[in-house]
């Protein structure tokens, strides 16, 4: 006996009858088309390319030029353009707190280009996923900041290392590079004179010795005496003695001044602050789609960066300590390489920081920005009325 089935095989699935492709309209992947046609959107900004140009490369260039310039028409009075300490002044001074800004400046801008210029509308009438036109936004517009930053930043190197001086001056005196503590307590007591009477050094409660430096840039260590009472001048031996006594205590910091930048330090800086560049760009474009503008935006993350950050990393706030390590620029600030100032502070590095913080939380607090923010930016796109 033969059993015929009533269940009929699905049929295969077949291109259209006319040979098109099928429909991934409705997918939430961006496709590169759509990339593209937000990276021309950007692009033809010129307002905002000239501003991000201005910033990344522009200010670091003109900056190198003069003091190019100045040394090379009088190397007597200014000092070799680059070196390690132009590095660091130009990385955390600049390049990192502007960069943030004006990579924030294009995420508002293309979070809130299409409520702004109505096309809104237009692009949600094509049927493509409301998702994937916000996802699209990030690759187009990070492919426009992080190269800039990148240029400005190797310009930054370039000059810092092919233009060093060739001798370290540390605290207005010519000392070697990179000696050891022996050897530079070795080269205090050579130069006895000169540390005693310009190197920083903590008397902690002792009463130095009476070292005339006359008018030296130091100003000179002696000890204040009860009046009608004297004070032998030091020995020589005693004069040697205390210099080497401040070498040994000012090695730490003497330690960390080089003449260029080495190449990990680049590398990690560099890495650092793109990341700092992708952070504002990101938050900036959350920011705006949610709002639905771009200035508001702008603005309540230039405080951010130039005004709370600096506060709430200066400042222990006992009930807030939590929310002021939620912050990202403190985040950014624990995670910075080591040998830069601290962004925004007073020269001290991610370890003198006040408020304390584990690499790892300062981690998860920066994933944490990236995700929410584009997370609440995909969100409103998503729900808001065309």
């Amino acid at each position: 006996m033969t059993t015929i089935s009533l269940v009929e095989p699905s049929a295969p699935d077949l291109p259209p009858p006319d040979g098109r492709a099928p429909d991934h309209r409705g997918s939430w992947l961006p496709t590169g088309g759509m990339i593209a046609t937000r990276f021309m959107e950007l692009r033809k900004r010129r307002g905002l390319m000239i501003a991000l140009i201005a910033v990344n490369i522009g200010i670091p260039v003109v900056f190198l030029t003069v003091r190019l310039v100045s040394h090379a028409v009088d190397p007597t009075s200014y000092r070799p353009a680059g070196g390690y300490d132009i590095f660091t002044t130009l990385v955390a001074g600049i390049m990192y707190v502007f960069g943030f800004i004006v990579a924030a400046t294009v995420g508002c801008t293309a979070g809130s280009v299409d409520l702004t210029e109505g096309m809104f509308r237009h692009l949600v009438i094509t049927g493509r996923s409301r998702l994937a036109l916000y996802l699209a936004r990030i690759p187009a517009g990070l492919a426009i900041v992080l190269p800039i930053v990148a240029i400005g930043f190797t310009i930054v190197c370039t000059v810092c290392v092919l233009a060093a001086p060739t001798q370290l001056n540390y605290d207005g005196v010519t000392v070697p590079a990179g000696l050891s503590r022996a050897g530079l307590e070795q080269w205090a007591g050579d130069h006895a004179g000169e540390v005693d009477c310009n190197f920083n050094f903590n008397f902690q409660g002792q009463s130095p010795p009476n070292i005339p430096c006359g008018n030296t840039p130091g100003g000179g260590i002696v000890k204040a005496v009860p009046q009608g009472e004297t004070q032998a001048v030091a020995s020589p031996a005693q004069v040697r003695a205390e210099a080497i006594t401040i070498a040994d205590q000012d090695y730490a910091d003497y330690h960390s001044h080089f003449l260029s930048p080495s190449l990990p330090l680049m590398i990690d800086t560099g890495l650092w602050i793109c990341l700092e560049a992708t952070i504002g760009f990101v938050v900036g474009l959350g920011l705006a789609s949610l709002m639905g503008q771009r200035t508001v935006p702008v603005i309540l993350l230039v405080i951010l960066e130039l005004i709370l950050t600096p506060i709430f990393s200066r400042t222990v706030i006992a009930h807030l300590l939590n929310v002021q390590r939620g912050i990202v620029g403190l985040a950014m600030a624990h995670i910075e390489p080591g040998g830069l100032p601290h962004p925004l502070g007073d020269g001290a590095g991610p370890h003198d920081l006040l408020v304390p913080e584990s690499r790892t939380v300062a981690v998860i607090v920066i994933l944490g920005w990236l995700v929410v923010w584009t997370a609440l930016g995909a969100w409103r796109m998503t729900r808001r009325d065309a």
